[in-house]
């Protein structure tokens, strides 16, 4: 027997293809020592917190998770000083991106955002049969002016990441400012702020100031990155009441697990664990672009926790000559950029030895 017709739109859809797992890399090559800089995780790992209250937590694993993330939603209300009911919580925020998609988007509708950049917005316009309309970037950065021009009566979701992913750029305060006096009423803008706390740019737009402010925007941001608790899947939502209400009409229940919940009232009580990600980030940051401008590569300066190099030649052969010295990093083809690297910034010690094997793989193949 056949199963029943896979429809169209779902057969179109592009799976997000994830960094290769340190595990299957050792199997493949038969390598003990594996360093993964493929999908911009924390190499610090989480708050020394977050163990003693996975293990109090680990207790009530019988019982179904909290629904309404209470402790979470209380903990994010007065870290970020913002009323209880303008927050939702996810699993991962990627949920909350697929959530956007249901609560706004009918057959016929717009989604707007930046290309290259984070797949799942695609995915969202997909699996609610809306027109996915991505502007090139400029720069590798949003290109705020030609995605306003692109705007019509039809866009009802716009996505920014800010700072962008694969790239690391962002749009700064008085570009993002014009675009959101361009926007129509009946447009929700989706910041999206991932790599939020690793930003140190002065000009960096912070998204919960258009939130208060009471403009039509939802602010993205995750545990998973700065926080280490990628494993664990948690990531919120801030926006207006009206918003998150709706965002909880389609929400799935208990889609929080209780760990995830506890870790993240662990790690927000822990002010160091950003202090500490941060300043290892900027270290590792300058020692990759000064090795980088010493070997002649160029880079996108970023604002992130992950820098996109420029190999000047089809980066796929170097991508699998590392992985066969057990260097796992972001092969640029799949996110557009063929001829690109994208490599998380890791320890001084992962940062040195991908330097090193980088260098040796490009020294005995040649650019032609």
């Amino acid at each position: 027997m056949r199963p029943p017709a896979v429809p169209q739109h779902i057969q179109s859809l592009r799976p997000y293809v994830p960094g290769k797992p340190i595990e299957e890399v050792q199997r493949e090559f038969g390598l003990t020592e594996v360093i993964k800089l493929a999908s911009n995780e924390n190499p610090l790992g989480p708050s020394p917190r977050v163990a003693p209250a996975l293990v109090e937590a680990a207790a009530g694993l019988a019982l179904y998770p909290d629904g309404a993330c209470f402790h979470t939603v209380n903990a994010l209300a007065e870290h970020w000083n913002v009323p209880h009911d303008h927050l939702v919580v996810g699993n991962g925020s990627d949920e909350i991106i697929h959530y956007l998609g249901l609560v706004y988007l009918q057959p016929g509708d717009e989604l707007l955002t930046g290309d290259p950049s984070f797949l799942r917005y695609e995915a969202a316009a997909v699996l609610n049969r809306s027109a996915f309309v991505a502007v090139p970037l400029k720069n590798h950065t949003f290109d705020l002016e030609a995605i306003a021009d692109r705007i019509t009566p039809r866009t009802r979701l716009v996505f920014i990441a800010n700072p962008n992913n694969p790239t690391g750029t962002i749009v700064r305060r008085p570009e993002l400012e014009r675009f959101l006096d361009r926007c129509p009423e009946d447009a929700l803008v989706v910041m999206d702020e991932a790599y939020f706390e690793y930003a140190d740019d002065p000009e960096y737009p912070d998204g919960l100031d258009y939130v208060r402010e009471g403009r039509n925007v939802i602010v993205l941001r995750t545990f998973s990155k700065i926080y280490a608790l990628a494993a664990l899947r948690i990531g919120y939502g801030i926006a207006r009441p009206e918003i998150v209400k709706a965002i909880h009409q389609v929400r799935e229940p208990f889609n929080v697990n209780s760990l995830a919940q506890a870790a993240a009232v662990a790690s927000l009580a822990d002010p160091d664990q950003v202090i500490r990600s941060r300043t290892s980030n900027c270290a590792g940051r300058d020692y990759l672009y000064g090795e980088f401008a010493r070997m002649g590569l160029p880079y996108v300066e970023t604002q992130a926790n992950f820098v996109l190099v420029d190999l000047a030649r089809p980066a796929r052969p170097i991508f699998e000559a590392l992985l066969r010295r057990g260097i796992i990093v972001r092969c640029g083809d799949v996110l557009g950029l063929p001829t690109f690297l994208r490599t998380s910034i890791g320890t001084d010690s992962d940062n040195r030895r991908f330097i090193a094997e980088l260098e040796a793989v490009l020294s005995a193949a040649p650019a032609a």
